[in-house]
């Protein structure tokens, strides 16, 4: 609290009086993300674009290719790691990606864009491993992650899933 507090140039007491607790603190921090990246990928999904282009974009918004996803993802990992250890009842789903690609699969599914042989529920699996571990990375090793590889890396993925017109 107080490198936060010294950071926004704020006394303790100051930043104490609107978050009382680190965890108050990390639960606004953690809905400002998810604030702003569910605005960003609605604002995807209300484009017309074909269904990859679309798909794509929504998944680059989640994986930190950028300054502000970037730091949206520390946020995000600062959060995840705290609740896993401070609380019994942790759901890893709080962030809504797992969702996210569930509707994401569906939709492509809607579409008849998805290969016939897949399996929902594991690919829902597999996609949210894979941005996971793109996330990881690409927070960590920026340099060899960057945007241009991690759209590949997704491209490859749903190429192999899919049917996507060219």
């Amino acid at each position: 609290m107080r490198n936060i507090a010294k950071e926004a140039n704020l006394s303790l007491g100051a930043l104490r009086h609107d978050f009382p607790s680190q965890e108050s603190l990390l639960a606004y921090a953690m809905n400002l993300v998810k604030e702003r990246a569910g605005l960003r990928i609605a604002a995807i999904a209300a484009q017309d674009l074909p269904p990859k282009d679309k798909v794509l974009g929504m998944l680059l918004e989640i994986v930190p290719t950028d300054e502000q996803t970037r730091a949206e993802m520390e946020v995000w990992f600062v959060f995840t790691a705290y609740h896993n250890h401070k609380r019994d009842n942790f759901d890893a789903h709080h962030d809504g990606i797992s969702g996210l690609i569930r509707h994401i699969l569906e939709q492509l599914n809607r579409l008849g864009l998805l290969k016939q042989e897949v399996q929902m529920d594991l690919e829902a699996d597999k996609l949210y491993a894979l941005v996971d571990g793109l996330a990881m990375h690409a927070l960590f090793d920026p340099q060899r992650l960057d945007k241009e590889r991690v759209t590949r890396v997704l491209e490859s993925y749903l190429f192999s899933i899919g049917r996507f017109p060219e």
